[in-house]
């Protein structure tokens, strides 16, 4: 059925078992049973099937897909983007309506949710009765309604998808769209004032209106890949005819002022308009092309009795366009979202129009994410600032007693036949541990994570590189021209990056495996000698001959004596004190306190998605905790450094009484009694050292993994989007090529015209692309209409008068007209030599009735 206005066609989908997806999501996530949520995943699925069955312009669809998107927001709190279901929804304007995108993303599911919405508005409208006063005011409500919800889905949901929006979703296609819906809701409040007999200033001003909306979507609409050539030429042509309604309105209204030169002036520039208008009669419809025939037809007229009887009657000079005055504006329209979209979530109640909200039991998604941050964090805390610092504590003490030749210089003089009892006893735990194979064991542990870190990591890195190949050999097949899309170091810069950093890491601890080996290798021999029995170790170290203590070597060895037994004392009470913060790291677990912020931030802000830095200062409170432990650190430290002065001073003593003992023997007993001292310290050193490389490696499984994961889709989505160009190049050459040429037609005939006339307004006052996205709460509150600046500019002036039940706004702040300036790039001051560009007439009996035009 041919009409005056467009409509936007539903997007189509296919079923998906969603209710599988989240039963095996909060199986695997979760600490809950999906059993306990059978009812709330039977209702999802139940409000899906009856949300995409939606094909029908009907008002029973409004309630099916604000409920299915009203519970997708809420979920959002509780699941994360990606909840492991593919989602394929076909486009329904553009070139590719045959080829579905598929994305693994819930809100990529609400954008498309909320587009069919829109779409249903507007084919709601389509529909309606619109020859009747009350008919055109619903038509209105019904298409600043789908413009609303266009706003909302591009200014809160596409950014938020955190994926490449579908290419009928990008800004310039819904900006497109939006300005079209409230061109056409303006267009029907025109027709209710031309219907109600209102003054042809009002009426005017409604149509200059109508004609600036119908600019806007047209020129997105040439930036964007998707609106089709078709709707470019009607929103041209709507464009023009309005300008042309505009105008002659006005000097209707001059002549009954008895501007009779002002009227003539008038008259032929809408007649320029409505000439400009019927260019495009080659590609719009006959209802479109009808509007313009007869309001052509009335103009002539009217020109032709206005030239007449000023020439004859009233001899009035005609103004030149350089002296109109630029027509005020009536904007009665603004893409506010219904309160059903914007307000969706708090609408979920039992008794609220939705129900209750599903999966209202599930704790949110972020109190995981939170007690997984916490985790890091206390673990970060206890390892790095605490743990490590008690460790390197002691690592210093035995490189101090090392370099001493403590205690090996002690034992050799106190027992010079035999083993001390001390290291009998420290090669007895060594044997019990079967230190060489718990050794060699532990490192084929490590290895085999290592391994398969790297693995994944490989494979992920692969892909890239099969992509970049891929993209380059495209890109030289058929040239930059037509393979447009950014390169593969620029589209998944994010993932190269990640796979630089991995690289790094892996590099690095490349590194430490490597001198954790060499010194198993340096020991090795050692821990052998300390795993034998004990005559080996007896036969590896030389008696020495009693010597003669005398009273000085007996006082300096047994000050010496207590100080090791301190070092000993010292050891055993810091491993313990590391054993008992593991433990208390351990058993630190925020879930409770978690659930108790997160139903406290529920009742303060209902219904509101929770994230993870919400908890930060529940974070810091918890962790206060540690800072006893983290200031008892200075007081060890002081400690030992007392205990190190000490041995220092005791050894210097012991050594210069014995100054006269020359034997050799002895020299020898000390020498291979530290050395095995030194191998018991270096074996723990290496245990140590390998438990850390395995959670090291441990951890990062979890980060390859995810890497991999994330390049597997981002790659699968760049191969989909590469298949479609191809079969885009292959096929839709010549849909190309026409675009290229209207894009083309366009320029030149612009550059013509500010050739002839140029602009008042500088180029650098343009925008030459849209800005970056603002976050969601910089864009919260902002529901005004992308209106262009003209509009606020021209209305500031407006003496517009109210109609009866249309609250009329002119752009002066109150009201609903709005000044975005992103809305369209178009000039703010109107250039009289430029005549002016409107749109076309949305009821097509009207042109033969008239005064009623």
């Amino acid at each position: 059925m041919s009409s005056n206005i467009l409509e936007i066609s539903f997007r189509r989908t296919q079923s998906v078992n969603l209710s599988a997806a989240i039963r095996s999501y909060i199986e695997s996530k979760f600490d809950q049973q999906p059993a306990a949520f059978d009812d709330d995943c039977r209702a999802i699925e139940r409000l899906r099937e009856d949300a995409i069955h939606v094909v029908e312009p009907h008002n029973t669809g409004i309630q099916k897909l604000t409920a299915y998107a009203a519970q997708l927001r809420y979920m959002s709190s509780k699941f994360p983007l990606e909840l492991g279901v593919d989602f394929s929804w076909w486009p329904s304007i553009g070139y590719h309506t045959n080829s579905p995108v598929t994305q693994n993303n819930i809100r990529f599911e609400l954008a498309n949710v909320l587009f069919n919405l829109a779409a249903l508005y507007s084919q709601l409208a389509f529909t309606n009765n619109r020859t009747t006063p009350e008919g055109l005011k619903q038509a209105a409500q019904y298409e600043v309604a789908a413009a609303g919800t266009l706003n909302f889905l591009r200014s809160d949901i596409i950014p938020d998808m955190r994926s490449t929006p579908p290419e009928d979703m990008d800004e310039s296609t819904l900006l497109s769209l939006e300005n079209m819906c409230l061109a056409q809701a303006q267009e029907c409040f025109w027709g209710k004032a031309v219907k109600d007999s209102m003054k042809d200033g009002t009426i005017a001003r409604l149509a200059a209106c109508v004609s600036d909306y119908y600019a806007a979507a047209g020129d997105w609409a040439i930036k964007s890949d998707a609106v089709s050539t078709e709707w470019i030429h009607h929103l041209s042509a709507k464009q023009h005819h309005f300008a042309a309604a505009a105008q002659y309105r006005q000097s209707v209204d001059s002549l009954e002022k008895r501007k009779y030169g002002e009227e003539v002036a008038r008259l032929r520039d809408a007649l320029l308009c409505v000439e400009e208008g019927l260019k495009e009669k080659k590609w719009i419809n006959r209802v479109v092309e009808g509007d313009l025939n007869g309001l052509r037809s009335r103009v002539r007229e009217e020109l032709k009795r206005a030239e007449k009887d000023n020439d004859v009657i009233y001899l009035l000079p005609v103004p030149p366009k350089s002296e109109l005055k630029i027509l005020d504006r009536a904007n009665m329209v603004a893409p506010k979202p219904p309160k059903e979209v914007s307000q969706g979530i708090q609408m979920l109640t039992a008794k609220g129009p939705f129900g209750r909200p599903l999966f209202e039991r599930l704790v949110p998604y972020a109190v995981h994410q939170a007690a997984q941050v916490y985790s890091e964090k206390r673990d970060r805390l206890v390892t790095q600032n605490i743990v490590a610092d008690l460790e390197a504590m002691t690592t210093r003490l035995r490189e101090l007693l090392a370099d001493l030749s403590l205690p090996g210089s002690l034992q050799a003089l106190e027992k010079p036949l035999g083993l001390p009892p001390s290291l009998t006893s420290k090669a007895e735990e060594l044997r019990q541990q079967d230190a060489l194979y718990r050794l060699k064991r532990s490192s084929e542990d490590t290895t085999k994570i290592k391994t398969s870190d790297f693995a994944i990591y490989q494979d992920a890195v692969s892909l890239l590189d099969s992509e970049k190949a891929e993209d380059d050999k495209c890109r030289h097949k058929y040239g930059t021209d037509r393979w447009a899309r950014p390169p593969s170091e620029q589209a998944l810069s994010k993932w190269w990056k990640q796979s630089t950093d991995l690289e790094g890491y892996l590099n690095s601890a490349g590194s430490s495996d490597s001198l954790v080996q060499s010194k198993i290798r340096e020991n090795e021999h050692i821990l052998r000698l300390l795993t034998g029995p004990d005559r080996e170790i007896e036969r590896y170290v030389p008696s020495s001959r009693n010597l003669l203590i005398t009273p000085a070597i007996e006082k300096t060895s047994s000050r010496l004596r207590g100080a090791l037994n301190d070092v000993s004392r010292l050891e055993t009470r810091r491993r313990r004190k590391i054993e008992a913060i593991r433990n208390k790291a351990k058993v630190d677990d925020i879930s409770p306190a978690l659930h108790a912020e997160a139903a406290r931030l529920e009742r303060v802000y209902p219904m509101h998605p929770i994230s993870a830095s919400q908890f930060e200062h529940l974070f810091e409170e918890r962790l206060e905790v540690y800072e006893a432990d983290r200031e008892a650190l200075n007081q060890e430290q002081e400690e030992q450094d007392q205990l190190c002065a000490r041995i220092r001073e005791a050894n210097k003593n012991f050594m210069e009484a014995r100054r006269g003992e020359t034997e050799s023997v002895t020299k020898d007993r000390e020498r291979a009694l530290q050395e095995l001292e030194n191998g018991y310290v270096k074996y723990k050193e290496i245990v140590q050292n390998l438990e850390n490389g395995r959670k090291f490696y441990n951890d990062l499984a979890g980060h390859v993994t995810r890497f991999r994961d994330g390049v597997r889709a981002a790659v699968a989505q760049r191969r989909q989007e590469a298949s479609e160009i191809e079969a885009e190049i292959g096929v839709g050459g010549m849909q190309l090529q026409e675009r290229r040429e209207l894009r083309s037609q366009k320029k030149k005939e612009k550059e013509q015209q500010d050739a002839i006339n140029p602009p008042t307004r500088s180029a650098k006052d343009v925008p030459d692309a849209l800005p970056a996205p603002t976050p969601i709460q910089g864009r919260a509150g902002n529901a005004g209409p992308p209106t262009p600046p003209v509009i606020a500019a021209a209305a500031q002036n407006s003496t517009a008068m109210p109609m009866s039940g249309m609250p009329m706004t002119n752009g002066n702040g109150n009201g609903n007209a709005n000044t975005n300036a992103n809305a369209a790039p178009r000039n703010a001051v109107w250039d009289p030599a430029m005549g002016i560009k409107f749109g076309g007439s949305p009821m097509a009996p009207q042109h033969t009735q008239g005064r009623g035009r």
